[in-house]
């Protein structure tokens, strides 16, 4: 453990644990050592893990086919994504819209499945809804451009705010990034839906029927990960197996109850 900042709660207290993905469990096609033990000694104690993922680029089958390829014995309760977070948001706060999405065939699809109203073409629409996109095109850039700057009172949602995704040989740009850049052409700014909005926490704790006190969250990002704990009053583990360096979380305003170098070293300490 490289810190303890002394919160009473200890570890092995903690019933439900919600892990972030990218950088955390996994870099995209590499589980991480000490994945499956700190997986199988949760379960051990009677606890439940369940992964928390921004990255929207996914459905939640797409994911578990996935995870099962690195030896991960999920099921589909084991996950909760920013698309589903996304799914529940225009099931209750606008029924019956079309919704423009802009983001992968799977993200289309899931909203699809979940009976929203979905189009991928410049036309009027109700709302507009960008993800992560690992199919971005110009073309896909321009109807998305049109349709912020020609419908200026349309709703704007984007998944997540991640600036980067964590890949073998660095990062590329997450929704964040895009987020950006469709902000300096047409100057409108997204409502983001996942982490650090505590929803997607309050919903899996509310499900489990688990307390803020019972409830740990494990992640890479300061901004997202640790903010979105923060928020909804649970303690936090930071790893330093993805985004963010020692040093910087470390001097943050917002650090986490826990940190460690990976996984691995999570575990260890849960069975010392």
């Amino acid at each position: 453990m490289l810190d303890y900042l002394g919160k009473s709660a200890e570890l092995g207290g903690k019933r439900l644990w919600l892990l972030d993905m990218d950088g955390t469990v996994y870099m995209e096609d590499r589980i991480f050592d000490g994945t499956l033990d700190l997986l199988a000694e949760i379960r051990a104690r009677g606890g439940r893990w369940v992964f928390i993922t921004n990255n929207s680029s996914k459905s939640v089958r797409d994911y578990l086919a996935k995870v099962r390829r690195m030896g991960i014995p999920a099921g589909e309760e084991d996950f909760f994504t920013s698309a589903q977070a996304a799914v529940r948001l225009l099931q209750t706060r606008y029924p019956g819209a079309l919704v423009y999405c802009q983001g992968t065939r799977s993200l289309v699809e899931e909203l699809r499945q979940a009976g929203v109203r979905v189009t991928t073409e410049a036309e009027p629409v109700d709302l507009v809804l960008t993800g992560f996109d690992l199919e971005l095109t110009s073309e896909k850039l321009r109807r998305t451009c049109q349709i912020l700057t020609e419908q200026k009172d349309v709703p704007y949602y984007a998944t997540n705010p991640d600036l980067v995704c964590p890949v073998s040989f660095g990062y590329v740009p997450d929704c964040g990034s895009m987020s950006i850049m469709l902000r300096n052409a047409t100057g409108r700014e997204p409502i983001f839906i996942g982490k650090p909005e505590p929803t997607m926490i309050q919903i899996v704790m509310e499900k489990f029927g688990c307390t803020p006190a019972e409830t740990v969250v494990v992640g890479d990002r300061i901004y997202t990960d640790i903010a979105s704990g923060l928020r909804a009053g649970v303690d936090t583990i930071g790893v330093l197996s993805g985004e963010a360096t020692l040093a910087e979380f470390r001097s943050t305003e917002t650090p986490p109850t826990w940190l460690f170098e990976n996984v691995r070293a999570v575990w260890q300490a849960l069975t010392e």
